[in-house]
């Protein structure tokens, strides 16, 4: 997980025209509250409140952000997958090149049904086992004592992915630029602090 979010995330910021250190280092508060809770859902508002002080309008934020935390399951598709293999191995089964891709494939599917509800992933997981037989569903006790740590990270891809989305989405559709966007990723003001933007027949005042 932590070479997903640093090296395939960190190349899709790259080329959006971002920093993944500095994106992350902006959403340090829901980082922290998603590992406190082992959900991303909490984080869900002043995620989508930050979006919006970075630039990306609010019809953007509110169309991807949500749907994101939907079908865009970075986090819980990885863990079930790795999971499912480490049963796998760690019960001596043979898997066919064939049957591993059938895992990645049902793990994308069935991980888009563990998101809102914390642990899900690892019920969903038993979908995913049952599309190969040959592995024993009852190996899943093996992940049962860890399964509260690796919901915290699963969590924690899931929203940091979703946050991503949203910004390269708002580069591609021109809503902000890439020096703005670094700007704004740069400032150091908390949430509360960042001024709302003066609407039209406002004074600055």
């Amino acid at each position: 997980m932590y070479i997903f979010v640093l090296v395939i995330l960190g190349l899709v910021c790259w080329a959006a025209g971002f920093s993944i250190l500095k994106y992350l280092s902006y959403i340090k508060e829901e980082i922290l509250l998603t590992l406190a809770t082992s959900s991303s859902e909490p984080a869900l508002p002043t995620l989508m409140r930050k979006m919006e002080k970075l630039g990306c309008s609010k019809s953007l934020v509110g169309l991807v952000v949500p749907t994101g935390y939907t079908f865009n399951t970075d986090g819980s598709s990885m863990y079930m997958t790795l999971a499912a293999l480490f049963i796998a191995q760690a019960t001596n089964t043979h898997l066919t090149i064939g049957q591993q891709f059938t895992i990645f494939i049902v793990a994308v599917l069935t991980s888009k049904g563990a998101s809102g509800v914390q642990g899900a992933a690892f019920i969903a997981l038993v979908g995913t086992l049952t599309v190969i037989p040959t592995i024993p569903v009852a190996g899943m006790a093996l992940l049962l004592g860890i399964d509260r740590f690796m919901s915290m990270f699963r969590a924690l891809v899931n929203m940091a992915g979703n946050g991503v989305a949203t910004l390269v989405v708002a580069r591609w559709e021109k809503e902000i630029d890439g020096k703005t966007l670094a700007r704004n990723l740069a400032s150091t003001l908390p949430l509360a602090a960042v001024p709302e933007p003066v609407k039209a027949g406002q004074s600055a005042s």
